[in-house]
Order: structure tokens, then sequence, then C-alpha cells
């Protein structure tokens, strides 16, 4: 669930634990501070409340009772409007997170953490924290309001999301990188006669092979050599709810097998189990694949996919939806002056019309991500074309390219090095660097990452893949980069 108006805090005494947690979930949540000192807590608490806080248990070296922990989860739960809170613990230290769930913590999260897990962790949270009693109380606009935009694009989308919401049918959303698929099936939730329950949402994309029962499925305590306790599958932890598949597409055809088994018997089989245990989830899926591909029986299996896409549901890109554009702007630049504290500002006139022509290849993802940009570099009394960071660097306005600029359309970011990446994505050969590029190791690696990102279409499982690095490294290098 990504969500720029999310807030969440991190307190955790390993700075190393808590930048790599920041770096992760930064980019899909709009706030995400981090402590690592107990007594910094109550003042941060006297300026914000978050919505959800991933908190330690120890701080104290030497310590491993939890007595800290614990306490700073009495005080956060006796907030008003009261944040989810996430424990974190090491292996040993389940027995310890149990007693924090009693206290009133949502979940934990053992460390070293599955990012796939930490972030489904704190995409239930949220749903949990803002769950609405019931169906009927939860009206069609109150369901779509995430999905900004008045174009009739976006009308005939909600209209369809108020009729298929109510009727508990399985539900595959199509679209490109960055349209808002996870907005969508949320939406369809809300709208949903589930909408009390839990809304849980999995990267399917980012789940190893090896892991693919466990995580979905769940096990039994012993069952295989890190099975330290009794855990419960996303299936599971989503009874009463809707799970969201996203990046269903990229499942290796072994994996699909075994949902399709799942869907059909309406069952799992936790590993180490003895029997089945019902499941009662209604499913909801999505992938950017095209349609060609979809209906490859070599890329996705057509048993499962007439089981998933009972109702299917495309998201219009941003490019045809561009009287949208000036009105997401506004929303986004304002969200991001008040988080950094900047001054409110117009976008020129000559740079909005740059800005609405822009193809925005990321679709509205990427025009969050050049808002972001925008308000931290901004100088000037409005915002320019160049603040939005969607040229090659050093080139002149994007309004009046010049020798060697980007032009509207040209990918963000691609350099040297990155054209090689992009031109090897589509056979092509890279072009000699030019006198005056900007060679240094770091400007390399940004351009890399920034073509790899293009040529995967903002995949990150697919970026990390081509790059040949986890993706926990490449989080890390996103965050390093600003990309």
């Amino acid at each position: 669930m990504a969500d720029p108006t999310a807030r969440i805090l991190i307190l955790d005494d390993d700075t190393d634990v808590a930048c790599a947690a920041q770096l992760l979930l930064r980019r899909r949540y709009g706030t995400v501070a981090t402590l690592n000192e107990p007594a910094q807590l109550r003042g941060y608490l006297a300026r914000s409340v978050p919505d959800v806080v991933l908190l330690d248990l120890n701080f104290t070296p030497g310590r491993i009772d939890g007595a800290e922990g614990l306490a700073l989860l009495d005080v956060l739960r006796a907030q008003a409007n009261a944040p989810a809170v996430i424990a974190l613990t090491a292996y040993a230290d389940v027995p310890l997170a149990v007693a924090a769930l009693k206290r009133g913590a949502s979940d934990f999260i053992t460390k070293p953490w599955d990012n796939a897990r930490l972030v489904a962790a704190v995409d239930a949270a949220l749903a949990q924290r803002a769950a609405v009693p019931s169906a009927s109380s939860c009206t069609a606009a109150t369901a779509t309001a995430a999905l900004m935009g008045d174009s009739s694009a976006m009308r005939s989308l909600k209209t369809m999301i108020a009729s298929v919401g109510p009727t508990g049918a399985n539900v595959m959303i199509l679209g490109e990188n960055g349209v808002g698929k996870e907005l969508v099936a949320r939406a369809i939730h809300l709208s949903s006669q589930r909408a009390g329950g839990t809304f849980l949402a999995v990267d399917m994309g980012a789940l190893p092979e090896s892991t693919f029962e466990s995580e979905l499925f769940g096990h039994r305590k012993g069952s295989f050599t890190d099975a330290r306790a009794d855990r419960a599958g996303r299936f599971q932890s989503a009874r009463g709810g809707s799970l969201f598949l996203d990046e269903i597409g990229n499942m290796p055809l072994a994996a699909q097998a075994k949902l399709l088994t799942v869907l059909e018997r309406r069952e799992v089989t936790p590993i180490g189990a003895d029997r089945p245990e019902a499941i009662d989830v209604r499913i909801i899926s999505a992938t950017n694949l095209d349609e060609v591909r979809l209906f490859d029986p070599a890329e996705f299996r057509p048993d499962l996919l007439f089981r998933l896409n009972t109702i299917v549901i495309r998201v219009p890109p941003l490019r045809e939806r561009r009287e949208d554009i000036p009105g997401l702007l506004r929303h986004y630049l304002g969200a991001y002056e008040r988080q950094y504290q900047r001054p409110a500002r117009a976008v020129a006139d000559d740079a909005l019309a740059w800005l609405v022509q822009y193809p925005w290849p990321g679709n509205v993802r990427a025009l969050r991500h050049a808002c972001e940009r925008a308000v931290i570099l901004g100088q000037e009394s409005a915002y320019r074309a160049g603040d939005f960071g969607l040229t090659v660097a050093g080139a002149a306005d994007p309004g009046r390219p010049a020798t060697g600029a980007a032009r509207p359309g040209a990918v963000p970011g691609t350099g040297t090095a990155g054209a090689a990446i992009a031109a090897s994505a589509v056979g092509a050969a890279s072009p000699p660097a030019a006198a005056g590029d900007d060679l240094t190791l770091s400007a390399l690696e940004r351009d890399a990452i920034a073509a790899a990102l293009a040529a995967a279409k903002g995949n990150i499982s697919h970026t990390a893949r081509m790059l040949g690095v986890s993706r926990a490294a490449l989080y890390r290098k996103l965050g390093k980069h600003g990309i």
C-alpha cells in the first residue's frame, strides 16, 4: 500500500538497522523517521503521532529481557489515536515478541528481516488502523478518494470500481508500473463487504521461490531448519479480508501451479501440517505484463489466469489523462511542501505546459518523486521545469532543449553507463563516451541504475537482477543517489 501520507517511525538503537528499514520504506510512505534512543520518543510524540512504529525491544547493551521495549509499547498504545506498533526482534526473542503482541503490538518482525515481509507487515498495520466498521459506512466516493483525477478515464475507472467492489468476484488489475494499481485494489476492498477486514498486499515478484509456500501458506515449528515457531501465511493473515497479489506476472510457472491448486480447492496446507486449512479471502491481483504476454502459456498458465481474471480492470497511464496532471502536481507539491516545511509556490506557466506534455513513463509514481525533488531543489519563487529532475544533468531548460539535452520523453538519468544498459536491453550498441561526460564512479553507478530501472519499467525485482545485486542493496543505492 504505497501511501505518500503515511507516517512511519523506526525506533532502534542500531543505526544500521534503522537506516536499512528507512531506505526500504521511504519509497512507499510519506514520512519515515528514525530514532536511536528511547529518551527521544516523548519529544517526538509531542510534535507528531506516527501511523506505524517499528519498535526494537532491547536498547541497553547486554539486556535481553525486553523491558525497555515493552515500556515504550505502553507509552505508544496510550497515545490518543495510537499508532500501530510492529516489534523488531532477534530470532531468539520470539517469546518476547509474543508478549509484545499481548500488550497490543500488531505484529513482530525478526531480524534480519525479509524485505517483502517487512513491507507487508507495515501495509497490514496501516490497513488495520484505517479499517472502517462496515462496507455500508464506506461510500463509493470514500473508497476511491485516493484515486485523484476527474478526467473521463478516471471517472470510468471509479464507476467500474463501485460496480465491481461489492460483488466479491476475483479481480485482475492491468496497467503500467506507477499507475496506482495498488490504490485501485484498496478501493475495491473498501467498497466490498470485506471492508472491515484486512487488506494485505504481497509483492509476488519479490518472493523467493524457495520460501514461496512458507510465505503464502505458512509453516509449523520444526518443519525446516529456520522454522523456530508456527507462522501463519499470507492467506491465513488476510482471512475475512482481501489478499492483493501484486506483480503476479513475475511468478515462475512452478509457483503458479501451487497457487492454482490453492485457488481451486480454497484451502492451504502449511508446511509441516497434517491437514489443510480453509481460506476465506478475496483475491485481487495485478500485473504490468501486456495482454499479449499475459495470454502466452509460456509466460502465464491459462488455467490460473481464468481463476484470477473474473473481472479485468485496466488502469490508464498518466499520458492518457493529461488533464489530471495539474491537479496531481498541486496535490503532491503541497504535500511535500508541508513535509519539508517549504513555502508554497506555484508552477511557472511554461513549466506547467511542459509537464503536461511530458510522457511520464513512470506515471503517477514518477510524478510524485519529481514533485519531491522540485520541493527540495527549487530555489526560485515559482517551480521551473528543471526543478523536477526530468532531464539529463546539466541540460538546458526542458522547454528549450540544447545540444545534448534530453527532450520530453527521454529517460531521466540515463548517461554513458546507463545508455549501455538501456541499449543492451534492446539489442543496440552503446555510444562511446563523449568529451566532458561525468565519468566518476558515482555518476556511472547512478546512470547504470537509472537505465536499468527504465529498462525494467520500474520493477525493483527485475532491476536488482539486471544489476546483479540484492533488493536490499538496490534500495540502499537508490537512497544514496536520490533516485
